[in-house]
């Protein structure tokens, strides 16, 4: 109980502290997923021109700055209990996001989001793996139907194989190592102390990729990584305060879906991000995804779902879920 009592005070709000409420849940996450899904189709206004180190150190100083003012409000704690363990756990989805955005400027976005949503596949892999757990045909023939569906989402030529397609799923891998250790190393950390060690670490990579380049770099799109230092101007910051705002608003709905329902029920309607990501994609860009993709991405999150719903401890792709501790 003194544990329980010492979360609440530091902001970490229980499930079971919350009545449960699945229709507002469910909800606040299609709501969460909606901002990412249309708040991500706008990195190719930054893209073009724009610095992938640039903009992840500004959109993680300015994200942090947010993140500090609401705790300043009173919304939370930044203060981290362990900073080691919450800076090593950001290491692993801050590299997720790097690759993420970075193949957002050369790849359609439904495939970049569907590599992401491979990592419940990866979760129980790393489960199974490295830390001993029993899983049944249900999760492994899942697991085997994920891995089919990335095929057909990335649909490999093996006479020019493209690298680049598969950054996605390694994406997806790093964020679900990022989901276990979080788990290990940080189930006391709150919301924020952990979306500001995220956003702070993906600022690091920023500042260290800038320091790296050299200032300017090969024009358009493909440009977008190997781009140092370019002059910022008034529209790039528009649409980098728009991704840190969209961004924050995103998970904090996510989180307070994880507050409403049963994790197991709830995290089923992440998957909708496919959804919205790809609509915004044809409405904003006019980018198409083929029946062999969707029928790809239907697997995946089909896959996921059966993970999921079948897992004690389910995993949110955006936001991070801190488990509930034993009296």
């Amino acid at each position: 109980m003194q544990s329980r009592r010492w979360l609440k005070r530091v902001g970490v709000g229980l499930m079971s502290d919350t009545a449960l409420r699945p229709g507002m849940a469910a909800l606040s996450i299609l709501g969460g997923m909606f901002a990412l899904g249309i708040t991500d189709n706008f990195v190719p206004y930054v893209s073009e021109t724009g610095s992938l180190w640039q903009f992840h150190m500004v959109r993680g100083i300015m994200a942090v700055l947010l993140l500090a003012l609401g705790a300043a409000a009173g919304i939370g704690v930044i203060r981290p209990v362990n900073l080691r363990a919450v800076l090593a756990r950001s290491l692993f989805p801050a590299s997720a996001m790097l690759i993420y955005f970075g193949c957002l400027s050369v790849l359609p976005i439904g495939v970049v989001v569907a590599g992401l949503f491979t990592a419940p596949l990866f979760v129980l892999l790393i489960s199974v793996m490295f830390q001993g757990a029993r899983v049944g045909l249900v999760r492994i023939s899942a697991v085997l139907l994920g891995f089919i569906g990335a095929l057909l989402v990335i649909q490999p030529d093996p006479r020019a194989l493209d690298m680049v397609s598969f950054l996605p799923i390694v994406a997806g891998m790093l964020y679900a190592i990022g989901a276990v250790v979080t788990r290990l190393w940080c189930a006391q950390e709150s919301t924020i102390a952990l979306s500001a060690g995220f956003f702070a670490m993906l600022a690091l990579f920023g500042a260290v990729g800038l320091l790296v380049l050299p200032a300017g770099g090969p024009e358009g799109f493909s440009g977008f990584v190997l781009r140092g230092w370019v002059p910022l101007t008034a529209e790039m910051w528009f649409w980098i305060t728009v991704q840190a705002v969209g961004s924050i608003i995103g998970i904090g709905l996510i989180f307070r879906g994880y507050l409403l329902g049963e994790a197991g029920y709830v995290a089923v309607f992440e998957y909708s991000l496919l959804v919205f990501a790809s609509f915004w994609a044809w409405i904003l860009w006019g980018q198409t995804v083929g029946p062999l993709a969707l029928a790809g991405m239907a697997l995946i999150a089909g896959a996921g779902a059966v993970i999921t719903l079948r897992t004690d401890d389910a995993m949110s792709v955006r936001a991070v879920r801190i488990p509930q501790e034993a009296e």
